[in-house]
């Protein structure tokens, strides 16, 4: 039977529901099996969070290429 893949949360959701699974797994009160899914699902979010940091860097340093190839003018303070 094929797992149906859920839709990839965003980087708040994602960062949301990994703190509320360290919550969960801190009270030890899961069972083995239920603390390996919470911790593949907490690697799964890491990834996501990860993935979503790394393009807006990317996305920052292409913006910020393109601020510092422009001409710059002189401040006047009046």
């Amino acid at each position: 039977m094929a797992r149906k893949k859920a839709s990839t949360p965003s980087f708040e959701e994602a960062l949301n529901e990994l703190g509320s699974l360290v919550e969960t797994m801190e009270q030890d009160e899961l069972t083995l099996e239920e603390s390996l899914k919470s911790f593949e699902r907490g690697v799964e979010l890491t990834h996501t969070c990860q993935l979503a940091l790394k393009n807006a860097e990317q996305k920052i340093e292409i913006l910020s290429a393109n601020t510092l190839k422009a001409d710059l003018e002189p401040f006047d303070a009046c």
